[in-house]
């Protein structure tokens, strides 16, 4: 799975690991890499005999111990003190600074030649909606995509690669040398920013630090940034390449949210997603030692033909994938993992989605590639086109 080959194209080879080896252990990195779509299902959903303790070596040497590698009631206490930052009220005041923000941002495309959807737009729009909500300096994108980009590979350094560690050793000292004197400053301070409200945020007597304040904003930045931006890419690029679809969807605009639902199945944004065994534990006829690390192929699951009809077609009106429940924990697709870890952000990423993709509709008219690009998916646990370049 560290393979150019693989990297390449990795969906030539997720039938034959799901026909022939369901549970891969792969060489190089020791890891378990399960890819039928009942099996990726049960290691998300069971607590019991697997973990997130991979976020331990994962994410928190860079940015922090998070709530998404907590269990038990450490879990269920941090994830009520974050959900209405992402949820309810909040959600609702800040969704029309999402429409605002993208609106301006496609409005500085220009008029002639060619536009980068991705270096123009889906890369930079859900970093300008995390820089809104905690009202941080505009100026500074460059820098939270640098900690965020440095994160992203740190936490999907399968073969070890010593340049990439210290790449993430780096943002371990800048990325916190940066926020935590704003986080001190909304202490004192607070406005009606995302940050100052996790400074007051209260749940049965618990509150947030500054070191989990800092740990959260850095999950914020790699799961709000990274994912959003692959999802928003990656739909526009499957519509250009199903002209029956896109066709489809631009007349009726209802059918945006189902593309992006479909999306989420046909390529997940996030291609595998870790656990930590903890336990042996039996997974299709295969034993998995405890303390081992199992990656769910996200990827490989979604287009399981014992779970969808015709899975490797993009089909906008799909009827095994429902549209309605496809941003909760009740979802029948695997993108945002399942059960009690399911992303809290994903109302967020799908109004960020719906909108951007209804604005890149509107400003262009005929939806073409520019004169000779093909577009070209790159990477391994989070994927999706490297350029997307289209006529103005």
């Amino acid at each position: 799975m560290t393979s150019p080959a693989f990297a390449e194209d990795p969906h030539s080879y997720y039938p034959i690991m799901r026909d022939h080896y369901p549970v891969l252990r792969d060489e190089a990195s020791g890891y378990y890499f399960v890819s039928r779509f009942e099996d990726v299902e049960r290691v998300y959903r069971d607590s019991e005999a697997f973990s997130n303790e991979n976020y331990g070596f994962q994410m928190e040497p860079v940015i922090g111990r998070t709530v998404i590698q907590m269990a038990g009631r450490e879990h269920t206490i941090n994830r009520k003190l974050i959900t209405p930052a992402l949820r309810g009220n909040y959600l609702d005041q800040l969704l029309p600074q999402v429409d605002e923000l993208a609106a301006e941002m496609i409005a500085q495309f220009p008029d002639s030649g060619t536009v980068d959807l991705i270096e123009d737009f889906t890369k930079w729009f859900p970093i300008n909606v995390i820089v809104r909500m905690l009202d941080l300096p505009k100026a500074d994108m460059s820098k939270f995509h640098e900690w965020y980009s440095s994160l992203m590979a740190f936490l999907s350094n399968l073969t070890g690669d010593q340049e990439i560690h210290e790449w993430g050793m780096r943002t371990q000292k800048d990325y916190p040398a940066y926020i935590l004197p704003i986080i001190a400053e909304r202490r004192r301070n607070p406005g009606d920013d995302l940050i100052s409200r996790l400074t007051v945020v209260e749940m049965e007597g618990e509150v947030m630090s500054d070191e989990q304040i800092k740990a959260l904003i850095g999950l914020l930045l790699i799961a709000g940034g990274e994912t959003t931006d692959k999802a928003i890419a990656s739909t526009i690029k499957h519509l250009m390449e199903n002209p029956d679809q896109l066709a489809a969807v631009r007349a009726d605009r209802s059918l945006v949210s189902a593309a992006v639902v479909e999306n989420l199945r046909y390529h997940p944004p996030v291609q595998i997603i870790l656990r930590t065994a903890v336990q042996d534990v039996e997974v299709s006829g295969e034993t998995i030692p405890a303390g081992s690390v199992v990656g769910c192929v996200n990827g490989a699951a979604n287009r399981d033909e014992r779970r969808f009809k015709d899975p490797d077609k993009f089909d906008v009106f799909r009827d095994d994938v429902s549209t309605k429940n496809a941003f909760l924990g009740s979802a029948d697709h695997i993108a945002f993992a399942l059960g009690r870890h399911f992303c809290v952000g994903s109302l967020l990423a799908k109004r960020e989605a719906e909108t951007a993709i209804n604005l890149v509709l509107d400003r262009f008219p005929t939806l073409e590639y520019a004169d000779g690009f093909t577009p070209k998916d790159v990477g391994l646990f989070t994927r999706g086109p490297e350029k997307l370049v289209v006529k103005a």
